[in-house]
This record gives structure tokens, C-alpha cells and sequence, in this order.
């Protein structure tokens, strides 16, 4: 038995009775196995900092101008942007292959512990990871780039708290998808590429021509960076702010679905 086998089952064996209390434990154990890992550290920890730098390259600030935006705001977008993708979209699809394929999941299935508490302690240190992230970036970038206070930091926020459900959901039903840790990882790349690519985390959609932009704002993480980005520039009217609301909560909704009737809890052999 491995050692992340044996941490996590003796964490369900140890849980409390109350729901928190078997959250805490499995999330504790979680949070230890995750710092033995260290491709999953240098993944959630280290990646989602230095791409971001790679965005100021790629911009024409002349396009931002036109466009009401200044770098430091596609910055800030794009390191959160990131940190989702990084920080908890793709370490968490390791996680739950891993512990998938090490028969984790199958053994606390078997004690207290309810099916959405084990997906969900097995996503807190990633989402902790994640949210100081965005903390942190933003906070580096309201000062280093020069881009100010957001003008609505309610949809900032409320951008980020959308985001962090619908990656998780999308983490568990990526794992769908593949037999091993190795080609989960594959299996994560179609989603990275597109939401790196059509969502807004390396070129705004502000600076798109009106028909892509009008298909990519249907992407699943469009709407996140779209409330995060329009919520610090203040270029958000009510209407498209609600309109983004819906779509990302369509998609949190439709990923919770297709998990709840998808996911597999033990390897396929």
C-alpha cells in the first residue's frame, strides 16, 4: 500500500462524526500528501507566477488603450486566470486520479465520510493554494503595474468565487477521461489550451473581433475572467455583468451534473 493510501485511509478512519470535523481531517491529510508531491507543488505553487509575465509580450498596449484597459488590469486577469487554471484546475485533476487509482477514494467511500465531502477535502489545499494566489497577484499588481483599485471589486471577487467551484467540478469530471495520473494530465490539456487561449487569460476578448468574442464568451472560464477583468476596469454595465453571472453559473451547474452521474470512484481495469 502506498504511503498517500495509507495517510488518507487512516484519515477516514479518524474522522469525526460531525460533517466539518470529517472535512477538517480529510482536508488535513490532503494538505500533507499534497506537499509530498512535488510535481503537484511546483504545478500548483510555481507555474501560476511566472506565466503570467509572458502576457506583457504578447499585447499590443495600443490595443488595451482602444479597448479601456491598461496592462496592469490584463495582468491581474491573466495571474488569476492562471492561478484557476494551475493552482486548482490542473493539480486537482492529479489528485483525484491519483487517489482514484490508489483505491482512496473507494476505501472512504466505505466509512462516514458522504461523496461531495471527499471531493471537496480533497480540493481544499488546492483552492487555499489558489485564493492566495489571486490574493497575492492582485495585490502585487495593484502597485508594481500601476493598476489601480478596481472599480467593482464585488464582481473581482464574485469572479473568482465562480471560477474555484467550476474548476473543481471540471478537474473531477476530467478525470473521466483517463485510466492512469499520467494521462489524466493529458486529458487536462484540451481544457488549459482553450481557456488559456479563447477565455481571456493571454488576450483579452475586448481586443477580439466581435464574432470570436461572441463564441468564447460562452468557454467555461470566459465568464470568471470577464467578471474579474471588467470588474477592475469598471467597463462592466449591469447587463453584461448578469449575463456573465448566468453563463458561468450554467456551467458550474452542468459540470456538478455530469460528475455526480460520471465520475469514477476506483480504477478501471
Amino acid at each position: 500500500m502506498s504511503t498517500g493510501t495509507a495517510t488518507a485511509t487512516g484519515a477516514a478512519t479518524a474522522v469525526r462524526t460531525t460533517s466539518a470535523g470529517r472535512l477538517k481531517a480529510l482536508a488535513r491529510a490532503e494538505f500533507t500528501l499534497i506537499g509530498r508531491s512535488k510535481g503537484v507543488l511546483f504545478t500548483a505553487v510555481f507555474v501560476p507566477l511566472v506565466l503570467p509575465f509572458s502576457v506583457s509580450q504578447s499585447v499590443d498596449k495600443g490595443d488595451l488603450k482602444g479597448a479601456g484597459l491598461n496592462l496592469g488590469t490584463v495582468m491581474i486577469s491573466s495571474a488569476i486566470a492562471f492561478s484557476l487554471l494551475f493552482a486548482v484546475y490542473s493539480s486537482l485533476v492529479s489528485v483525484y486520479a491519483s487517489r482514484r487509482e490508489e483505491l482512496v477514494l473507494k476505501r472512504l467511500r466505505t466509512g462516514e465520510l458522504r461523496d461531495l465531502e471527499i471531493l471537496a477535502g480533497a480540493a481544499v489545499p488546492s483552492v487555499v493554494i489558489g485564493l492566495v494566489q489571486c490574493t497575492a497577484v492582485a495585490v502585487v499588481c495593484t502597485f508594481a503595474l500601476d493598476a489601480g483599485a478596481p472599480e467593482a471589486p464585488q464582481l473581482v471577487v464574485l469572479g473568482v468565487l465562480l471560477g474555484i467551484p467550476l474548476c473543481v467540478a471540471l478537474a473531477a469530471l476530467t478525470t473521466v477521461f483517463s485510466r492512469s495520473v499520467e494521462s489524466a494530465q493529458v486529458a487536462a490539456m484540451p481544457m488549459l489550451l482553450v481557456s488559456m487561449i479563447g477565455s481571456g487569460a493571454v488576450v483579452p476578448l475586448e481586443i477580439l473581433p466581435d464574432k470570436m468574442a461572441a463564441v468564447c464568451e460562452l468557454l467555461p472560464l470566459t465568464s470568471a475572467l470577464t467578471l474579474v477583468r471588467g470588474g477592475w476596469s469598471g467597463s462592466l454595465s449591469g447587463g453584461e455583468s448578469l449575463k456573465a453571472i448566468v453563463i458561468a453559473v450554467a456551467w458550474i451547474l452542468v459540470a456538478v451534473f455530469a460528475v455526480q452521474k460520471r465520475f469514477r470512484w476506483e480504477p478501471r481495469r
